[in-house]
């Protein structure tokens, strides 16, 4: 009974806790080579995963983002083309007709677009399974219109640039020594999502990027490891997985600390954008980028300074793939503005980690950022 129940609450938050703490390389088929293996150049996917007839001479990391950008688009998951357990097998045909209607897909964008990427799965099924092949009528039809009419845009030079955007936030923060103080971080609090259930958490940083989150679930733990180079995720009854491309760069930024005070540095670009509205709340927009990687979107409140929101991609061949992640109930810890509160989401699906306990500047060993060796990745036979 126990054990049922346990399987219960987990499958009923399901994907939603996932999206927090689970990177996209970490859910979806088993590669046909140990993840944990050393690797020179970047490995392909047909050099990982087996059966790729369509997704070929792409990084490997870039495979799972495709499917999620996909399953965001159709509206499904993942058994809608795949057969449960047996991800390279063809014996459904949604994944067949997925990989015509990719082969569509890069056969319009080369033919109309000299190859650039305008069209894509969205672009037609706007979360619906099957496209409507009949225009909207009334009311329905005209909300579609007027969410899809640009706003007017403000005159961007009249907004405070990125470089003073960063330097109120830090010293929203409480300033550039109070933030370097910090050397470690230790967090207690619980994870939600929908069904209204509730699992404890708690995360462990220490500078400059080690960090290591660990979800109780009633059947085992589930924790995402990064010791400052390389990371895993374990979760219970699966073997690990390692972190790579997107994942791996989103874990850098989310264990730094010091992200503040070092974020003018992590990117060669800033641009300032349109403000737009977080949570009631106007919010100055500035995207953040490196050449040959997709934006990364920050927000910060217009009267805290404070960043109250992020948004980053997840490059694929069929589509940028979007986590939002909101900060809000910020409280101060040693002279050190924490938000206590972060949500996560992905198309569809959200979770929050509301933090209960907090304490700075603990003693850490570094044996907590590494995986358990049971937990390790295994050979596949």
């Amino acid at each position: 009974m126990a054990e049922n129940l346990g399987k219960t609450l987990v499958t009923a938050l399901g994907i939603v806790v996932l999206l927090l703490l689970v990177p996209a390389s970490a859910r979806a088929q088993t590669p046909t080579n140990s993840p944990g293996e050393a690797t020179g150049s970047p490995k392909t996917t047909e050099q990982v995963y087996k059966n790729i007839k369509v997704l070929k001479g792409i990084p490997a990391s870039q495979l799972i983002p495709a499917m999620e950008f996909i399953t965001a688009s159709l509206g499904v998951k993942c058994d809608h083309c795949h057969a449960e357990g047996h991800f390279d097998s063809d014996e459904k045909k949604p994944k067949v007709t997925a990989r015509k209607m990719m082969t569509m897909m890069f056969a319009i964008n080369k033919d109309n677009f000299d190859t650039e990427r305008k069209v894509t799965c969205y672009s037609c099924h706007r979360g619906a399974a099957k496209p409507l092949q009949t225009p909207l009528i009334g009311t329905a039809a005209t909300m579609t219109a007027m969410a899809e009419e640009p706003e007017s845009r403000p005159d961007l030079s009249l907004l405070p640039p990125p470089a003073e955007l960063i330097d109120k936030y830090v010293q929203a923060l409480g300033g550039a020594a109070a933030v370097e103080n910090i050397s470690s971080r230790i967090v207690k609090g619980t994870i939600s999502g929908m069904g209204g259930h509730t699992f404890p958490s708690e995360s462990f940083y220490k500078a400059p990027d080690k960090s290591a989150t660990i979800t109780h679930f009633p059947n085992g733990e589930m924790m995402t490891i990064f010791d400052g180079h390389e990371g895993a995720m374990i979760f219970p009854g699966r073997p690990a997985r390692k972190l790579e491309g997107a994942d791996l760069e989103a874990a850098k930024m989310d264990g730094d600390l010091h992200f503040g005070i070092e974020l003018k540095t992590m990117f060669s670009s800033f641009k300032v954008a349109p403000p737009e509205n977080v949570e009631g709340h106007e919010a100055f927009h500035i995207l953040a980028s490196n050449s040959g990687q997709p934006p990364v979107e920050l927000y910060f409140d217009e009267q805290s300074a404070l960043l109250v929101r992020v948004v980053r991609y997840a490059e694929s061949p069929l589509g940028l793939y979007p986590t939002r992640i909101d900060y809000a109930d910020y409280r101060d810890e040693g002279g050190l503005k924490v938000p206590f509160r972060i949500t996560t989401a992905r198309p569809g699906s959200s979770a929050t980690l509301q933090v209960e306990q907090l304490q700075q500047n603990a003693p850490i060993p570094d044996s907590r950022f590494a995986a358990p060796p049971e937990s390790k990745p295994a050979q596949n036979p």
